[in-house]
C-alpha cells in the first residue's frame, strides 16, 4: 500500500481508504461484528484513513471505529468525520458556528477523542459555500483545539473550485470514478497546485463497477440503491453516481472489456482512480473483511496503460457523460 501526504496537513495516509458509510447504514443490513471485521481487515491490510460521518447510522459508524481503534491500540489512522446533514431541515441557514460545533462535540464523544483528525462541511446547500463567516468559524474551532483540520464533502464541481479558494480548507471530498469524470479537468489542476487533498468518494458507482449488478438485483428497502434512485432523500448523485440504471449496466459491459487478467472490475476501478495525481485517497465501503482486503489488493495492480484510459474515456463520454458531466 502507496502512503503520500496529506495535502497540506501532517498526516501520511494510505492511497486507498476505508469508507464507513457501509458499516453505518443506508446499505442493506451490516452486522456491527461485520462492520468490525470489516475495519479491522482494511487496517491489517495498511489502511491508513478512515472516512466516516455522525449521520451514518446515527453515530454508529463512529461509535464502530472508535471500539475497534481502542481494541487494536498502536499508531493510530487518521479518522475524517463529516458534519451537517444531522440539520432538520437541511438548509443554508442551519450552516452556523454554533451548530456545527455541536456536531463536532458529538462527534468527538462518537470516536472518543479529545480532537477530530479532520472534519468536513457534509454536502451542504451551494451557498454556504460563499458564506466566508461559516468558515471563519471552523478556523475559530480549529484554533480551540476540537478538530485539527477541516475540509468540505461536496456535490459539484464548482463548489469544491469555491472552497479551496478558502485558505483553511485542507482538503475535498468529491465523488469521482470511471462514471464521473468532471472532476480531473480544472478542479484536479486547481488542487493540486494549492496542495489541496483530495478524497475520491463513490469509487464503484454505489457497485455497478464492481461488476456483480444486474437487471434483477434486489435492493434492501432500507438500501439507498432502492429508496434514493431519483433523489428522494439527498442528491441523486450520491446513488449509482447519478446514472440511470440501466445505462450503468450496459456502460458496465463495456468497462469489463478492459479489466485487466487477475483482477476483478472492483479493483480495476479503483486502480483508475489511482492513475490521476490530484487524488489524495480513494474510500470504497465494504460490507465484510473479504470486500477490504480485495480493495487493498488494488493498490498493487500494474498502472493502467494509455489505451486503457483512452477506452475509458471512450466508455465515458458516449454512454455516461450525457447524463451526469453537466449536473456535477
Amino acid at each position: 500500500m502507496r502512503e503520500h501526504s496529506f495535502g497540506r496537513t501532517e498526516f501520511t495516509v494510505s492511497d486507498i481508504g476505508f469508507g464507513a458509510w457501509q458499516i453505518g447504514g443506508s446499505w442493506g443490513e451490516v452486522s456491527e461484528a461485520d462492520g468490525r471485521a470489516a475495519l479491522n481487515a482494511a487496517l491489517d491490510a495498511g489502511m491508513t484513513f478512515i472516512d466516516t460521518a455522525d449521520v451514518y447510522g446515527d453515530g454508529r459508524s463512529e461509535k464502530i471505529i472508535a471500539e475497534v481503534l481502542k481494541a487494536r491500540g498502536g499508531k493510530r489512522p487518521m479518522v475524517a468525520s463529516k458534519a451537517g446533514r444531522r440539520l432538520n431541515p437541511h438548509v443554508a441557514d442551519g450552516y452556523t458556528k454554533a451548530n456545527i460545533e455541536a456536531f463536532i462535540d458529538r462527534s468527538l464523544k462518537n470516536l472518543e477523542v479529545d480532537s477530530l483528525d479532520l472534519v468536513q462541511l457534509h454536502c451542504p446547500p451551494t451557498d454556504v459555500y460563499y458564506r466566508q463567516e461559516m468558515f471563519e468559524g471552523l478556523e475559530e474551532i480549529r484554533k480551540a483545539g476540537k478538530i485539527k483540520h477541516y475540509g468540505v464533502s461536496v456535490e459539484k464541481v464548482e463548489e469544491a473550485l469555491k472552497a479551496i479558494e478558502y485558505p483553511g480548507v485542507t482538503s475535498v471530498q468529491i465523488i469521482f470514478n470511471m462514471f464521473r469524470q468532471r472532476p480531473a479537468g480544472l478542479f484536479f489542476q486547481e488542487a493540486k497546485r494549492r496542495n489541496v487533498a483530495v478524497i475520491a468518494r463513490v469509487p464503484l458507482a454505489s457497485g455497478l463497477l464492481s461488476g456483480k449488478i444486474t437487471a434483477s438485483t434486489q435492493f434492501a428497502a432500507e438500501d439507498h440503491r432502492n429508496f434514493n434512485r431519483n433523489g428522494e432523500a439527498f442528491d441523486v448523485g450520491e446513488t449509482f453516481a447519478g446514472v440511470p440504471f440501466e445505462t450503468g449496466l450496459a456502460a458496465v459491459e463495456e468497462v469489463r472489456k478492459l479489466v485487466p487478467e487477475g483482477a476483478s472490475m472492483a479493483q480495476f476501478a479503483l486502480r483508475w482512480i489511482l492513475m490521476h495525481e490530484a487524488v489524495t485517497v480513494v474510500i470504497p465501503g465494504a460490507r465484510n473483511g473479504e470486500q477490504a482486503k480485495a480493495n487493498a489488493a488494488a493498490s498493487d495492480l500494474a498502472a493502467l496503460s494509455a489505451d486503457v484510459m483512452a477506452a475509458s474515456r471512450d466508455v465515458y463520454e458516449r454512454l455516461i457523460a450525457p447524463h451526469v458531466h453537466h449536473r456535477w
